[in-house]
């Protein structure tokens, strides 16, 4: 199983680069832009030539690997290619989902497989971004899982997700894995968050007076095409993830009670966020399920 890693996230990547022990597949989750930000940084870093720190930006390859109006994708192949270069570079590759796509598609995970067969054109490291993760079903997965087990010489694989809870252990326990964290209280109460992430918020702190007929309504709001549905469902499972660990936080600092009520909504959370990313369930029933759990853990 892969070493945990060192509190700074960003040292453990840096300290890679530099001893040039690099890892065959990387594992880079937590909430926000640091964890797509870091991996576009050490995908651009081990094609680097110059100096330490990397990527440098002075050299031919970072050139070439800056950042430019990106090809928008198409998990399908049918309106767009299923994968982009990094700048220009030919060893560098990122996949995402599509602006329509709810998962990132088999099709695109083995488009990845035989890019990182192939010969490098400079000689050197060749890496492939997968962003969303853990929108991958599990037969995308399982098809990943076969380049982990026999990765090519001198090749990276570098997933980014919001959280690893939908990943399979298999895969996990074959990346080095690199947790972003957050300040808790500050995601959540601060000034970081979006208006619509704040009125989520605080709908969630009078979900205890919400009654059956309330939540369905509240469900409901969750209906809509499902690229953008599954988002918003997303963000909800995010926050209330997030809610739920803050009442534990207090409950613990207080002794008052157990927080049983909120690990058990937790742990439904979590089998939520797997249902909607790798079994393309329904948004807006995923979203009565999430919101029964909270407002069951704040009832008992």
């Amino acid at each position: 199983m892969a070493a945990p890693a060192p509190s700074d996230p960003a040292e453990l990547l840096r300290r890679s680069l530099e001893s040039q022990r690099i890892h065959s597949a990387f594992l880079l989750s937590g909430p926000g832009d640091a964890p797509p930000r870091a991996a576009l940084d050490f995908a651009r870093g081990l094609v680097c030539s110059g100096p330490h720190p990397r990527p440098c930006e002075t050299c031919n390859s970072c050139h070439r690997s800056q950042q430019r109006k990106p090809v928008q994708i198409d998990g399908t192949g049918k309106h767009g290619p299923p994968y982009r270069h990094i700048g220009d570079h030919a060893d560098l590759f990122w996949v995402e989902r599509g602006p329509t796509d709810t998962r990132v598609r088999i099709g695109q995970i083995r488009e990845v497989q035989r890019l990182l067969r192939l010969t490098a054109n400079e000689g050197g490291w060749r890496a492939a971004v997968i962003a969303d993760a853990e929108w991958m079903n599990q037969e995308a997965q399982n098809a990943l899982l076969h380049l982990l087990e026999e990765p090519p010489p001198r090749t990276c694989l570098i997933l980014v997700a919001a959280s690893q809870a939908t990943l399979l252990a298999t895969i996990r326990s074959r990346c080095q894995r690199v947790v972003f964290p957050e300040r808790r209280e500050m995601r959540l109460r601060g000034d970081e968050l979006s208006e619509e992430e704040r009125n989520l918020v605080s709908r969630l702190d009078d979900i205890g007076r919400c009654q059956l007929p309330d939540l369905l309504d509240w469900a409901e709001e969750y209906r809509g095409p499902r690229p953008t549905a599954a988002a918003r469902v997303q963000s909800l499972l995010a926050l209330g993830s997030d809610w739920l660990r803050e009442r534990v936080g207090s409950s613990l600092e207080a002794e008052a009670r157990s927080p049983r009520p909120e690990l058990d909504a937790f742990k439904i959370l979590t089998h939520c966020r797997k249902d909607l990313a790798q079994r393309n369930a329904n948004p807006q029933m995923v979203a009565e399920r999430a919101l029964l759990a909270i407002r069951e853990a704040v009832g008992r």
